[in-house]
């Protein structure tokens, strides 16, 4: 009988202590932890970039060449790659009508001529004999006169319909208006061609290359600091690893609203021809750093559909500052926006982060 009360008591005390044992290991209710985030500071400094910007060799001068006057295409003397000097004949057109109009109006201003110099002659001697007194009257002097002078008008007006005529004809034979290349050809000779059909392509089409124009839209928040004798090197897709430069010759001043930029061109010379209008260029431009900038990780910029923004850090509260951004290096970028010098930005910024949220 007492071993079985000692056997007893012992699993009583065993029971007590694992129980005590398992009060003690039972976790209490833990308290929501405040989010951590990575924060760096706000550098008062802008960051100087080389910005590359595309841009187009483009040709310095370029014509489509549309007929002036109906007609057919007698021969064509270029084809594609030809090159041409100013004024060479590059094709002819003919049209019967416009010829025998021709040959009309010139003999039309030959007899208006010859009528001219009738009249004047016969007035001339009217006019002589009239001195004597009671030798020509008046009246007989004076018809004289105009009909001299209706002859003379109706020779100004045969000869100005017989110039017409003579610059219609010009029309038909269509030469180079300044040294360059053919670079489209889209007619043949016994194509009927005119200036009134819809949807004509050019008969031909004429490039300058020896001199073209390196085309390049430029932000406007570094186009003010250009001007003519600012320098910029470009690399051409057609000559990987090759380095140019060339200065700027004009700008258009004038910003694009839609994409806020500035059209800048250089001349490029292109005496060996191994340049062409429509290459792909990069420009590389020294964009310098902005004046009143501050720099943040580029990481630390929030750009939603409606806003880009930082979130900085103030009185241990989340705030989101409206920014505009400029420079940009890998791991830096310029920020423009009401700073502090004690402000912090969280690195790893997104928009999931409310306004407001406090920080310990």
């Amino acid at each position: 009988m007492k071993q079985y009360i000692i056997i007893l008591i012992i699993a009583g005390g065993l029971y007590a202590c694992s129980s005590g044992q398992s009060a003690e290991k039972k976790p209490t209710a833990a308290t929501a932890a405040s989010p951590h985030y990575e924060m760096a500071p706000v550098s008062k400094a802008g960051v100087a970039a080389a910005m590359k910007l595309p841009a187009q060799l483009s040709a310095y001068q370029e014509i489509t060449v549309f007929p002036k006057v109906n007609g057919y295409v007698k021969e064509v003397l270029v084809d594609i790659g030809t090159k041409v000097k100013r004024g060479q004949l590059l094709m002819s057109l003919e049209d019967p009508e416009l010829d025998a109009a021709a040959v009309q109006a010139r003999e039309k201003y030959a007899r208006a001529q010859a009528d001219y110099a009738i009249s004047k002659e016969n007035y001339s001697r009217l006019l002589e004999a009239s001195q004597t007194k009671g030798a020509i009257s008046p009246m007989d002097l004076a018809a004289s006169k105009a009909k001299m002078q209706a002859d003379s008008a109706l020779c100004n007006a045969e000869k100005a319909s017989w110039e017409m005529q003579k610059a219609l004809m010009g029309y038909l034979q269509v030469t180079a208006p300044f040294d360059g290349v053919i670079t489209e050809r889209n007619v043949h000779p016994g194509a009927l061609v005119g200036p009134t059909a819809k949807d004509a392509k050019p008969m031909l089409e004429l490039k300058q290359e020896d001199r073209l124009r390196l085309q390049v839209d430029v932000p406007e928040n570094i186009a003010g600091s250009l001007d003519n004798r600012t320098k910029m090197d470009f690399y051409l897709s057609a000559f990987p690893g090759k380095r140019m430069s060339a200065q700027i010759a004009r700008r258009s001043e004038n910003v694009n609203t839609a994409y806020r930029m500035e059209r800048v061109e250089m001349d490029i010379w292109n005496k060996d021809g191994q340049l062409h209008p429509g290459m792909y260029a990069d420009v590389v431009l020294d964009a310098g750093s902005s004046h009143n900038a501050f720099s943040v990780p580029v990481s630390a910029v929030v750009t939603s559909t409606e806003r880009k923004y930082v979130i900085l850090v103030r009185n241990g509260k989340t705030v989101k500052q409206d920014v505009i951004t400029g420079n940009a290096t890998d791991d830096k970028i310029e920020v423009f926006g009401d700073f502090r010098d004690t402000d912090r930005v969280i690195v790893n910024a997104n928009d999931e982060i409310k306004e407001g949220e406090e920080l310990h």
